[in-house]
Parts: structure tokens; sequence; C-alpha cells
């Protein structure tokens, strides 16, 4: 889904900054595509993926797991943990950053992808589906916190991602009801707009027709 964003925003004139714990080479040679090495499930990786790209006007969290499978009772600790640190820590850590320079500057957008498993709970899936409800409320918190900075927090919320690791995962499935990378990308785009300056703390569903 990545590639799919970057490439919409870089559609859209920005300067886009992608930042991964490594990168081989540039995917996007040639363009704003600035690359960023960090680990932004760490305070320190955080803070350096946004000295990278400051000023931020708008923060994509897209860094997210998908783990589980089984019932609570007989579920492994280090799932649970692997999935609060994936899909809401990181998302923390990567807020608190960048926040303080937007709302200095009293203008920017936050946007995440949440799941429709964060409203809608998966059995035998609840270390993923309460992580996803936790960024939900998180992002809700920031923008009640920021609601008067000129600063807006919104969450988007799809339901199975057409990826090539969600084809593999379910090689029986109808891949046409899913939704495509691009549909949640431009969709952002139009969030980090200026037309969508109204539209703070919003879940959106993006479901397609799974």
């Amino acid at each position: 889904m990545g590639g799919a964003v970057v490439s919409a925003f870089l559609g859209t004139g920005a300067q886009v900054f992608g930042v991964d714990r490594s990168w081989k080479s540039n995917p996007h040679a040639g363009s704003a595509f600035h690359p960023v090495e960090a680990d932004v499930t760490t305070v320190a990786g955080c803070a350096a993926a946004v000295s990278a790209a400051e000023p931020v006007d708008t923060l994509v969290h897209l860094v997210g797991g998908f783990a589980g499978g089984s019932p609570v009772a007989q579920s492994d600790e280090a799932v649970w943990d692997q999935m609060m640190n994936l899909n809401l820590r990181s998302a923390f850590l990567m807020i608190r950053a960048a926040l303080p320079n937007m709302i200095e500057r009293r203008r920017g957008r936050i946007l995440a992808i949440g799941s429709r498993a964060g409203v809608e709970p998966l059995a035998g899936f609840s270390a993923y589906t309460v992580s996803k409800s936790g960024l939900g409320t998180l992002i809700k918190t920031v923008a009640l916190e920021v609601k008067d900075s000129g600063i807006t927090a919104n969450v988007v919320l799809p339901s199975v991602i057409d990826t090539p690791a969600n084809r593999a995962a379910m090689p029986k499935a109808d891949y046409s009801k899913w939704v495509t990378p691009q549909s949640i990308a431009h969709l952002l785009v139009w969030l980090a707009s200026d037309a969508a300056s109204d539209v703070n703390g919003a879940a959106i569903p993006i479901y397609g027709r799974a």
C-alpha cells in the first residue's frame, strides 16, 4: 500500500518523505521522494524521521501488521505485544513526535490506517482488533486536543486490502470485492487537502464490497 500512497501524493506535487528501516534503493528515483531510514517503533527513530522531513505538513501513518488466530484463552502474549507495538505504539510515538511543530505552525494533517476490525472485532484476533480499536481512539483523542490549532486527525478503516500478501494468504477469495490501495491513497490525499479542513476526528470506512 505504501507505493500507492507515495505515488498519489507525488501526483499532487508534494515532497514525500518515506520512512523504512532500510532502503536498498530509491523506488521513486528522479521524483520528489526522499527515503528516510528510521525505526518508528522507537522514540529515537520517530524523532529522526520527523527531523528529516520538517516541517511536516501531513503525517500519513501506514505502519501496521496482522497476526493472531487463537481465542483469548489460548493467545500468546508475544503476539499481543507485537500487535500493540506495530499498530498502536508506533502511531503514538510518531504522532507525538510530529505534533509540536504542527502546533507551533498551527497547521497539519494526521492520518492513520486503522481497520474495519477496529470497530467490528474478529473472534480469534484479540490483539489485532484491540490494537486497531486503540488506534482509532488515539486519533479521536488527538483530534479533540488539536481542534483549535489548525490541525486535523482522522483514521481510515479499510476492510481487506488487495495486496499480494493478502492474495497469497487467501488464494480462494474474490479479490474484486476487496479495497484497492489506490482507493485508500486517493482518500488520504483528499483528507490531507484544504478541502477536508472541516473533517476532524472521523473514522472513515472504506470497505469495498468485502
